[in-house]
């Protein structure tokens, strides 16, 4: 199958206004507008009604990252304000460098970067009661980027508390606004579990404890995979054509038991929550193609296009599974590590995947082409529908359960 690299990314624009876009959530996640493409038809609903357009035989599957603090400001002495973005550890799993007591080394973003010339940058506050020190020195430049070192003067405090005190989500520019209080709940997942990511799986904002309820009642079954989302995902496309466009690449985490879910349901319903578990159970699925062809991969890694160029060797979901499962009980691990740059555009042909619950997405994004490659230029209607019947864009905005 050859990849998709000709399309022209002005197919996939759409006029947004601004005031389309949800600067803040609803007062109740669950409340928001649900826009339902099955049977060849739209339909306007709510989200807490999802439970109702599910068939009996589906899995749900959720990405259960937790979107970190990743915002921190530190003010010179001569008054310029310095911002450091988290990105990802340097040279450490993602969990362990959480774990890190008093020192720890990341991938950052450096917002006015010209103003600090040299030294460290330190700032102080007061956590649980204690007076605590947080020191930044600035490393040197990979790509765009800069590797960082924080230090802190508490032995008893992790990084993943450090950050929580010192930083601030980190709100998708597209909403022009600073983090409130109430950010810090609203971006995040009712069941966010797994910290590493600069962005909101935002798909999963609308799901409540009701909606769980719903679900479970009817005997939807539900599965939390986990790939941590990176400042990538708001990389815009400016190239004429996505051949000339550099997917950004995420870490992803799968249990054992995930796979062994999964070929449960492998011949029934599958449905993934946002487009980031899209791309993880699709990347699983190459993954388990690779170790047909090689069993002796050692971690699991899929480039851009490399699903296009796999596909004379594509297996049935059931076989590709299976590899994947034989290679975690050859090698004794309970969770695969890896990390996938997969772009999906039109073109390309789900495995796995039998619907997708999402937002609306940016004009002329990766994710727009995402939705198209499972329902074609359907998306056209399906947002035409959206912009007439006042529903709400982008991260804070409405849900839609497209089913083709």
């Amino acid at each position: 199958m050859e990849a998709p690299k000709g399309i022209a990314i002005e197919e996939y624009d759409y006029a947004l206004p601004n005031e389309r876009i949800a600067k803040f959530p609803l007062a109740n996640r669950d409340e928001s507008k649900l826009l339902v493409y099955k049977n060849d038809r739209f339909e306007e609903s709510v989200f807490n009604r999802l439970p109702d357009y599910l068939a009996d035989d589906t899995l749900l599957v959720f990405n259960n990252t937790k979107v970190i603090h990743a915002r921190l400001f530190f003010r010179k002495e001569t008054g310029s304000l310095i911002e450091i973005f988290c990105l990802e550890p340097h040279d450490m799993a993602i969990s362990s460098a959480f774990e890190q007591r008093q020192h720890s080394t990341w991938l950052c973003f450096v917002g006015n970067n010209k103003k600090w010339k040299n030294g460290r940058l330190s700032r102080s506050i007061t956590i649980d009661g204690k007076d605590v020190t947080l020191t930044v020195d600035r490393k040197y430049a990979v790509s765009n980027a800069w590797v960082v070192d924080f230090d802190w003067n508490d032995s008893e405090m992790s990084f993943a508390h450090i950050i929580e005190h010192f930083g601030v989500i980190p709100l998708p520019p597209y909403l022009n606004r600073e983090a409130v209080d109430s950010d810090k709940q609203r971006y995040q997942t009712v069941y966010a579990k797994h910290e590493g990511s600069v962005a909101a799986p935002t798909a999963g904002l609308h799901f409540s404890t009701s909606v769980f309820e719903n679900l479970e009642s009817k005997g939807i079954a539900k599965e939390f995979v986990t790939l941590h989302v990176g400042a990538g995902t708001f990389k815009p496309v400016d190239s004429a054509t996505i051949g000339n466009h550099e997917m950004h690449i995420e870490k992803v985490e799968v249990s054992r038991q995930n796979i062994i879910h999964l070929l449960e349901y492998v011949s029934k319903t599958i449905i993934p929550v946002g487009t980031t578990s899209v791309r993880t159970l699709e990347s699983v699925y190459w993954f388990g193609v690779k170790l047909g062809i090689d069993a002796t991969i050692e971690q699991m890694h899929i480039s851009q296009w490399e699903p296009y160029e796999l596909a004379d060797y594509a297996l049935p979901a059931e076989d590709a599974l299976h590899n994947v499962l034989d290679f975690m009980d050859r090698n004794v691990i309970d969770t695969l590590y890896g990390d996938t740059q997969l772009m999906i555009a039109p073109g390309y042909k789900y495995r796995l995947v039998k619907g997708i619950i999402t937002n609306f997405h940016q004009p002329k994004s990766t994710l727009l082409l995402l939705v198209s490659a499972l329902i074609g230029d359907k998306w056209k209607e399906g947002y035409n529908y959206a912009l007439q019947h006042d529903f709400r864009f982008l991260s804070y905005g409405d849900s839609c359960l497209f089913m083709p």
